[in-house]
Formats: structure tokens, sequence, C-alpha cells
């Protein structure tokens, strides 16, 4: 299984790959952790955050195989301790299907993509700037794995 973290946005600053590579590269190989960076729909004065939602929406969707196991990053979603992922992504392993976790850009996920979505997961009742869910994101999906392992990264 392979966990595509599909995000939009990119030239991130280098505290942000650094610190999404550093847990990235510690997910093992049957549940490898890889980014798909999307292109920021470009912000102009007379378009509309609806049309900006719609043209990423649609640059997520496409990175997406019908196949995959979509979760929509939603501030709506339902709430998951780090057991529950670990839980939701021994699921996933047993399902054997890739996962897209969906990261949308400042004026969120396009409704296109919450239709799509097999999950809907909410990090946080705050605002969280996106560079920061990237790292926040591999480091939590990391902990689960541990967790899974039995490995005593993670301290209940």
């Amino acid at each position: 299984m392979k966990i595509n973290l599909v995000a939009v946005g990119n030239k991130m600053p280098g505290w942000v790959s650094e610190g999404y590579e550093e847990y990235s590269k510690r997910m093992p190989r049957e549940c490898a952790l890889q980014l798909t960076e999307i292109m920021p729909a470009r912000r102009s004065k007379n378009a509309q955050p609806e049309q900006w939602k719609r043209e990423e929406g649609q640059r997520i969707l496409a990175s997406i195989a019908d196949n995959h196991h979509a979760v929509a990053l939603e501030v709506t979603g339902k709430s998951w301790s780090t057991e529950d992922l670990s839980l939701h992504m021994q699921q996933w392993l047993s399902d054997g299907r890739d996962v897209a976790l969906m990261i949308g850009g400042p004026d969120g996920l396009d409704p296109s993509c919450l239709q799509r979505a097999d999950q809907k997961w909410s990090l946080s009742a705050l605002t969280l700037p996106h560079p920061l869910v990237r790292i926040v994101l591999a480091e939590q999906l990391y902990r689960a794995w541990t967790i899974l392992q039995n490995h005593p990264y993670h301290r209940s």
C-alpha cells in the first residue's frame, strides 16, 4: 500500500520540506508515503474563491486513481486520535488499496473532492497553515505505523 499525500501548494519553505521528509523516509516500503503537489489556482482580482477551489479540485481528482481509498482532510470531518488513525491505517493495509489524502488550498476542498472522499478527517478544529499540515500528517502517519508495530516511539 502507498499513501499519497495530495496537497495544493508548491515552493514550500525548506523547513517544511525537511520536516515532511524526516517522517516520510521513516515509513516502511509496505506503507510508503509520497507527496503529490498540486499547482494552486492563480488568484486574481476578478476570480472568486469558488472558481479557485473548483480548479484545484479538478487537479486533485485528476491525480487520484479510481481505485484509491480517498480521505479528505476537512475541518468538518471526524476527529481521530492517534490510536484511531492506527486502526484506520490497519484497515487501509487490510483493504490493499492505495490511499490518497487530499489537502485543499487556502480556500479549502472543492465539493467534488468531498464527494469523492471515502472518509473525511479533521486534524483539528484549529485553522492550521497548509505547509504545517504536511509535517503534522507525516508525523502522525509514522506514529500510527509505530503503534501497529508495537514500536516504543508512541507513548500513551
